[in-house]
């Protein structure tokens, strides 16, 4: 006998609730491993493939690429512990009265579960989502059973659905084109998924009045969507209400974008971060031309290349050292400055879905070439959209080269909840005085950012003043190595 099992999208971790599926992995009828990918989401924060603790064949899947979830919200459902009828996944009647239901060949035994018949997850899905527990069954239907809210038979006799039309007998419905009659049923609404129920209620739907094309007559949102569009197009045919002036919003022209996904999660940071941080901004010219010859005298000598981001995130640690107050966070419930013990050093990457930061943790510990290939890694993964949500959180300081845009200065947001940002301009020869002649150097501005509530203007110009020593004079670091 199959036992469905239903799989919900799992806490992500990172504080995340929400999730858009990009790609499914698997189609309904598919037979799925323990721990096989079965959808690729896309978080506020990273691309993750998320793997199904259970192993059977796909009976059903929720939501269509481009559809937000919430977490808790079911992904498939899958049936385990029953051979199959057809290919389908779903059984078969044709040609066959094995009403078995879902399951894998005849003679298989279905992997997840036990010898003692207990379907036991893998265990192995997400950060903080557990499954050494199944959850609990769905209801089945026996052959002759129907549950609440489904058609009364396939072969029903339809009715159109009319606004108001009710009686004893039954209540007509629509389910994705189909019009249906079923009973009035008492008890709750076949739904799962929030979003569903949040999408009727905010477009004044009830849900009662809905037969669900889903597995035992689940509601899906295809059908509520359905039901607002037959609901749209009979107002169309209604005699229109005289407006005398059309609304604002009606004729506003225009592209809206919604603000979801990455580009959702950074404009929730920097709001957050200009309401709560009283930042502000300090800057310098520096002569970059001896830090460009180290660099590449150091390149010359063989082995792997150091990279310029690399050489300035190892000064920053230097800096940071000397002036620890700018690796620190506000606690703003506790009214307390909190100086952390070690540096993560955050750099912003923009990418084709937005701009990220990814975070190279305990940099005060890395010397220039091990920052060279962590800044590397980081930023490949970050070009293809498999940065985890671990590597896109924690930082304590950033380092932003808006350099690589062609521009000279900045002044950054900071990003809350850190309490500093050093940005770096392009590197360009300029004319400069250096030993007391006219020369062309390569010079670089640097910015500091800095949140005024855990030190003054002394602390902050010192710091930038510190850094840019190491950038003029490279020979400066050797005193802290």
């Amino acid at each position: 006998m199959a036992q469905v099992l239903e799989f919900k999208l799992p806490d992500l971790g990172e504080g995340l609730t929400e999730a858009e599926i990009v790609r499914w992995l698997v189609e309904v009828g598919d037979v799925v491993a323990v721990d096989q990918p079965v959808v690729e989401v896309e978080t506020a924060k990273a691309m993750v493939e998320v793997p199904c603790p259970y192993g059977g064949v796909v009976t059903a899947r929720y939501g269509e690429e481009g559809t937000e979830l919430p977490v808790g919200a079911p992904l498939i459902t899958v049936a385990v512990g029953a051979p199959v009828a057809d290919g389908s996944g779903h059984g078969s009647d044709k040609g066959s009265d094995d009403r078995s239901g879902h399951g894998c060949a005849e003679g298989s035994v279905r992997t997840g579960e036990s010898a003692t018949g207990k379907s036991e997850g893998s265990g192995n899905v997400l950060v903080g989502y557990g499954t050494s527990e199944a959850p609990a069954r769905r209801r089945r239907v026996r052959p002759g059973q129907r549950m609440p809210g489904a058609p009364a038979s396939p072969g029903a006799s339809a009715a159109p659905r009319a606004s108001g039309v009710s009686a004893a007998s039954g209540v007509s419905g629509v389910a994705n084109g189909r019009s249906v009659v079923r009973e009035v049923v008492e008890g709750p609404v076949p739904v799962i998924s929030p979003l569903v129920r949040r999408l009727a209620r905010e477009n004044g739907l009830d849900l009662r009045e809905l037969t669900g094309s889903g597995p035992e007559g689940l509601i899906l949102r295809a059908d509520v969507e359905y039901a607002l569009r037959a609901a749209a197009a009979q107002e169309r045919h209604a005699p229109a209400p005289t407006v005398t002036e059309p609304p604002a919003a009606a004729t506003a022209g225009g592209i809206r974008t919604p603000l979801k996904g990455i580009r959702g999660a950074v404009a929730d940071k920097l709001s957050r971060s200009r309401r709560e941080i009283p930042d502000a901004t300090c800057w310098v010219d520096a002569d970059a031309t001896e830090l460009m010859r180290a660099r590449a005298a150091m390149n010359a000598a063989g082995g792997p290349k150091i990279s310029l981001l690399a050489l300035l995130a190892r000064i920053c640690t230097a800096a940071l050292g000397r002036f620890p107050e700018l690796n620190s966070t506000v606690d703003m419930a506790a009214r307390e400055v909190v100086q952390l013990d070690q540096v993560h050093i955050g750099f912003a990457a923009q990418t084709e879905r937005g701009l990220v930061v990814p975070v190279v943790r305990d940099a005060h510990a890395r010397d220039a070439e091990s920052l060279t290939a962590e800044f590397a890694r980081l930023t490949e993964a970050a070009r293809t959209g498999r940065l985890t949500p671990g590597e896109l959180t924690g930082g304590t300081f950033t380092l932003n080269n808006y350099g690589v845009f062609g521009v000279d200065g900045s002044t950054p947001i900071i990003n809350h909840p850190e309490a500093a940002m050093l940005g770096v301009g392009r590197i360009i020869p300029k004319p400069w005085v250096h030993e007391g002649e006219l020369a062309v150097r390569q010079v670089v501005q640097l910015s500091l950012t800095f949140d005024h509530r855990v030190c003054d203007g002394g602390t902050a110009g010192g710091f930038l003043r510190y850094v840019a020593d190491c950038v003029e004079q490279p020979a400066v670091l050797l005193r802290t190595l």
